[in-house]
């Protein structure tokens, strides 16, 4: 079998810059009450009348990967998208990169795993390559969150930490064992789907059943039980973590950089301090971007390596928890 490693990455968040003051002046809530709660100072909204959606930002952020890897869009061999905000209920997003990068009539599938949703599809890319069916995969996260979001009070306990942004990385054969992903971990527990959702429209409660309510129905808002969702995260991600490591024969010494899902800056400080990591062993980038949900580890990973803070031989422990539950982590040798 073969081993899948990282060739190129690329990210893209909108110019339009949203504070927490910003949000102040939108509902009651104010700069300290937000960095208390989330440590977010800051996120990117979508502008609106821009071109931006989840697919052109996800291709912008393709394009630069592709580029990065030394390839063209031809030596692409498949496509795997992750988000939960696509531009249409269906087609997914996936379909719609492989004409907007024109590209050839290749394979395309979107994962719809929120915030886990890069592991995932970093997961499947991987056990493609891994058996050998395909050579390079461009794997995408991108969300755009801000025009489906409850900007009022009533739902600042959610809106305050979601952004928009994408990120990509282009997977390709490595033919030595010892680099690359060394092994994906991928859980969930379906029975707290309420806990954190978006429950309409859905099959069961369609637009016309929402128009119908004249705005009693809310229930195309996210919902968030943010203490119980708090309390998994912590558990789940330390979990996850250590079953990686274990799998590869590794300690929490080895970690050269861990890279969290960015849901909220307190969770991953918790799981900072729970492995004894120090600040040079744990990138963390919420405070400018906010959660951008599949697109927050590739955006962060990309940064992360633009800065110089992945290097050749590095080991790379990224991990995800969020809505579904699911839950996933990736060791990857660099």
């Amino acid at each position: 079998m073969y081993n899948s490693r990282i060739i190129g990455l690329g990210k893209y968040l909108p110019d339009n810059v949203v504070t927490n003051d910003d949000l102040s002046k939108l509902m009651d809530t104010n700069d300290e009450w937000i960095q208390e709660r989330t440590g977010i100072k800051e996120r990117r909204w979508i502008k609106k009348g821009s071109e931006d959606t989840s697919a052109v930002m996800g291709a912008k952020a393709a394009r630069i990967a592709i580029e990065r890897a030394g390839l063209t869009k031809d030596d692409i061999d498949f496509i795997v998208f992750a988000t939960l905000s696509p531009d249409y209920y269906f087609p997914g997003c996936g379909v719609q990169i492989q004409e907007m990068l024109d590209m050839k009539t290749v394979g395309a599938l979107d994962v719809r795993n929120q915030c886990s949703g890069f592991v995932y599809a970093l997961s499947v890319a991987d056990q493609f390559i891994k058996t050998g069916m395909y050579k390079n995969v461009l794997v995408i996260g991108s969300e755009y969150h801000s025009n489906g979001l409850d900007v009022t009070t009533r739902g600042r306990g959610v809106s305050v930490i979601f952004g928009d942004g994408a990120g990509a990385c282009v997977l390709s054969r490595e033919e030595d064992n010892t680099k690359g992903i060394l092994s994906t971990h991928l859980h969930s527990e379906g029975k707290y789907a309420d806990k954190l959702i978006v429950a309409s429209p859905s099959i069961g409660n369609w637009v016309p059943e929402i128009i119908a309510s004249k705005g009693e129905d809310i229930s195309y808002f996210p919902y968030m039980d943010g203490t119980f969702v708090f309390k998994n995260a912590v558990v789940r991600f330390s979990e996850v973590i250590t079953e990686g490591l274990t799998k590869n024969n590794l300690a929490k010494e080895d970690i050269d950089l861990f890279i969290p899902h960015q849901a909220n800056l307190r969770i991953s400080q918790f799981v900072q301090r729970r492995f004894g990591l120090n600040d040079n062993q744990v990138f963390n980038n919420i405070m400018k971007y906010g959660n951008t949900t599949a697109a927050s580890i590739i955006i962060a990973l990309t940064e992360a390596w633009e800065q110089g803070r992945v290097k050749e031989g590095d080991t790379v422990v990224l991990a995800a928890f969020g809505s579904g539950f699911t839950w996933g982590s990736a060791i990857i040798r660099w």
